[in-house]
């Protein structure tokens, strides 16, 4: 479901990201499939540095369908940024994206909030998060963060996913990924 990036999926990812319906809201975007290559390899690197996380979103036969990230990691908190292709929205690969990579950001990386700007435009999106039992929206609860993401006016509503809840949610619905004991100990 979810890999690691790679140069070699590239030529893929940039054909759908491309797409009118996707490209406004990928954030960071490419001219070109030279400048995609290069922003890659840029992605690549400053995962390296511990920067960001960013996989490719795979479907079931292993082939590239977007992308899912956490931007600007800081004190165990980062950004999540997710596209899918047009042809897959609506098919079911987002949900389970989300749920591999929480698993992996939550317990295996460290992470302790997730947050999600998201445009207040963007109804897809912002019926999505309101689907996540485990999703705060925080416009009141983190007015600083909220306001530093709006100084230009009001354009995004900021959510978060704290470990906690996703925690209690996973055991509430029973685990998937991973099992109790894990989870206690996280």
């Amino acid at each position: 479901m979810l890999k690691k990036r790679d140069l070699h999926d590239s030529h893929t990812l940039y054909e759908l990201m491309t797409h009118p319906d996707v490209f406004p809201f990928v954030r960071h975007k490419a001219g070109s499939y030279e400048e995609f290559l290069f922003m890659t390899k840029q992605t690549i690197e400053a995962e390296e540095r511990g920067e960001l996380i960013s996989r490719t979103i795979l479907d079931e036969w292993g082939a590239p369908i977007g992308t899912i990230n956490l931007f600007d990691i800081e004190n165990n908190a980062g950004f999540l940024g997710t596209w899918l292709g047009k042809q897959y929205h609506g098919n079911g690969y987002n949900s389970p994206a989300k749920d591999t990579f929480f698993q992996e950001l939550f317990y295996e990386v460290g992470i302790e909030t997730v947050f999600m700007r998201i445009r207040k435009g963007n109804i897809r999106s912002i019926k999505a998060a309101e689907k996540l039992s485990y999703a705060i929206k925080a416009n009141e609860l983190r007015k600083n963060i909220y306001e530093q993401l709006n100084a230009n006016g009001e354009i995004y509503d900021l959510y978060e996913i704290p470990k906690d809840q996703y925690t209690f949610y996973l055991m509430r619905n029973g685990t998937t990924q991973t099992d109790e004991s894990q989870l206690l100990e996280a």
